[in-house]
């Protein structure tokens, strides 16, 4: 099942956690140490929505953004 927005192309990104210790400078101590990164995906928001595409009703898969915005059409029920 592919995390990607019918309508925009939107899909996962890659990106980092990071993990840090310590006190800050400005609370009095040595500073923040980065104690390791984990690799994550930030994914996006999406929805699966009755939209008229065309003249046909269909089930797609839609981001919030998209929803919001009104590039989709939603189905009566």
């Amino acid at each position: 099942m592919s995390k990607v927005c019918d309508i925009c192309g939107k899909g996962p990104v890659a990106g980092r956690s990071i993990v840090r210790r310590g006190m800050a400078k400005k609370k009095g101590g040595v500073g923040r140490k980065i104690v390791r990164t984990n690799k994550r995906r930030f994914l996006p928001n999406l929805v699966k929505v009755k939209a008229i595409v065309g003249k046909a009703t269909k089930t797609i898969k839609v981001c919030v953004k998209c929803l919001k915005s009104g590039k989709v059409k939603k189905a009566k029920r």
